[in-house]
């Protein structure tokens, strides 16, 4: 801020002092007086017009010069003005020197402001986006990246996952899409070119089910010979050991079929088609077939179905996923426990629940209860003749359907896991349109 050692009322009452003197000197103190003030208002004017023509002028380098406390202020402003050239010109090399790290990287980078328009980007972003300086800046980022998927993405505003991509120029690359907010409504994304590493899953996904389509048939063979084996008259040390053989065998050929489903689920993010599921009559069978399995623990299985409604999906998929949560909860519910199994549906989408009283799981294990072969308990998941592949399918189904799978559990209390499905797959079934309708 700007500190005069003169000021502008001091000097003016000087000059009021001066110019009474002087004319009580010459005897007319009045009129003196008056032409004092007169000239003394018209130099604070010349020097306010000097001053406001070298602000309103381009050229601020030759400040004007003057005397007094005009002087000191025209002094200040100079001061000021190379303080704000020397700020300007720091921001300008740290600009320059973003501009240029960004541009030497190989992810796209594109800055979007508050309304959705582009209003920067690297140039990484014009080989993997296609996008051009002349003609795309300040277009609405929706307009140039107008997959249905991307637009989804966008609109929702939850960046916590990214969103996985063909190029929209080269549709061999795949890119991985991350949005993070920053300022006042402005927008960072970034695309990474993600092929090298979906090449290498999918060498890994064509291995595991090449392997285990391969092992299908030698296991089929020799379940096949050790079924004709069992059917004969033979002595009882052989005959256990062989029983163990074909309780093997049998546990062989659930592992190599989940690991072929799970396969096939990895191959696409998305399902291909999004047909009619009726859920509840899904729910229904699943819950004969669990009470059927586990009939001899004594075990109940209740369902509580709130609203009649309709999934958008691939049946066998979600036929599986539940399937899934249902058999594992009677498999580790213990004799005489109580399942509970649960559809409801809100402004969020739809919600499949199944909640067991069985002894629950620590929540040290939770985080990777999904991950593939995880168990809890090596001996207690063995007995069961799980594969330890039954999450992770469930997670993958979800993926494929735009929802997630969550789990609530606590020792000695159970667990309750709940398959969370999108609005937008949720629809009404036609008896309730025409309830509407009426």
């Amino acid at each position: 801020m700007y500190n005069s050692g003169h000021s502008i009322a001091s000097n003016l009452f000087l000059t009021v002092v001066v110019g009474l003197l002087v004319g009580l000197i010459i005897g007319y103190p009045g009129w003196t007086l008056s032409i004092t003030l007169i000239i003394w208002g018209l130099y604070q004017i010349k020097q306010f017009n000097r001053l406001q023509q070298w602000l309103m002028s381009n050229d601020r380098t030759n400040v004007p010069e003057s005397q007094g406390y005009w002087g000191e202020l025209f002094d200040e402003l100079s001061r000021d003005q190379k303080r704000q050239q020397q700020r300007t010109l720091s921001l300008r090399n740290v600009i320059h020197r973003f501009q240029q790290s960004s541009a030497a990287l190989s992810d796209a980078i594109v800055i979007i402001d508050g309304q959705n328009h582009l209003e920067w980007w690297n140039r990484a972003a014009e080989s993997l986006l296609g996008m051009k300086v002349q003609t795309d800046r300040g277009r609405s980022v929706m307009n140039l990246l107008r997959d249905p998927r991307f637009v989804r993405y966008y609109r929702k505003g939850l960046y916590e996952d990214p969103l996985e991509l063909a190029s929209p120029i080269q549709s061999d690359i795949v890119l991985e899409y991350r949005i993070t907010r920053f300022g006042a409504g402005d927008r960072i994304l970034v695309a990474r070119d993600i092929t090298r590493l979906k090449q290498l899953e999918q060498t890994r996904q064509d291995f595991v089910a090449n392997a285990s389509h391969e092992l299908r048939t030698p296991l089929t063979v020799i379940r096949g010979y050790l079924e004709t084996f069992l059917d004969q008259e033979l002595p009882k040390p052989l005959q256990r050991a062989l029983s163990q053989m074909n309780s093997q065998s049998k546990r062989m050929e659930n592992l190599v079929s989940d690991l072929l489903l799970l396969s096939r689920l990895e191959a696409s993010a998305h399902v291909s088609d999004e047909l009619p599921v009726p859920i509840h009559s899904i729910i229904s069978r699943i819950q004969e077939d669990g009470l059927a399995l586990g009939a001899d623990k004594h075990q109940t299985i209740s369902a509580d179905l709130e609203t009649e409604s309709t999934l958008l999906g691939q049946e066998s998929e979600i036929y599986g996923a539940i399937s899934n949560l249902v058999f594992n909860a009677v498999r580790y519910t213990p004799a005489g426990g109580h399942i509970k199994l649960r559809w409801w549906t809100d402004k969020k989408g739809g919600h499949f629940s199944v909640q067991d009283n069985g002894a629950g799981i620590d929540s040290i294990h939770l985080p990777r209860l999904q991950e593939r072969f995880y168990r809890v308990d090596e001996s207690r998941s063995s007995d069961s003749g799980g594969t330890g592949l039954g999450l992770a399918i469930v997670k993958h189904v979800m993926l494929r359907h735009g929802g997630r799978l969550t789990i609530n559990s606590q020792l000695e209390k159970g667990s309750t896991f709940t398959c969370h499905f999108p609005s937008d797959l949720v629809i009404p079934t036609p008896q309730e349109e025409q309830t509407e309708e009426e």
